[in-house]
């Protein structure tokens, strides 16, 4: 049985960082490229980053390039997302979510679609305070 893990997720002042981890206990991590999602009140849950199984190629969201950085352990069936200068806007639920690498690539320029994500986790809490 697959089980999808997040941390890290707390409340920080605007500017802060955060680190969000994922682990994945009961696939083959190599055979899957992973994503962050996150969701907003009242919002369409979006794609914030995704990395393919080798970590080559990783898709950014415009507004979180430049301050997210998304990485993998493939020995530690972990995935990261490094947040640095934390918006406002950044406050929402994040998602880890997991794709099988036959059925998704990861593009630089183009958003993961959701429906493609087989497994996610129940989501941590990320909120960012003025």
């Amino acid at each position: 049985q697959v089980q999808v893990v997040e941390s890290g997720g707390a409340l920080v002042q605007v500017g802060g960082s955060l680190t969000l981890s994922c682990v994945i206990f009961g696939l083959h991590f190599e055979d899957y490229a992973l994503a962050w999602f996150r969701q907003a009140p009242g919002k369409e849950r979006e794609a914030v980053s995704a990395i393919s199984w080798s970590g080559s190629s990783k898709y950014y969201e415009d507004s979180v390039k430049d301050r997210f950085t998304i990485s993998r352990d493939n020995a530690a069936n972990t995935l990261y997302l490094q947040m640095n200068g934390l918006k406002t806007t950044d406050t929402a639920m994040y998602y880890c979510a997991a794709a099988p690498t036959e059925s998704v690539a990861v593009i630089p320029r183009i958003a993961p679609n959701r429906d493609d994500y087989v497994y996610w986790g129940q989501g941590t809490q990320v909120t960012v305070s003025s």
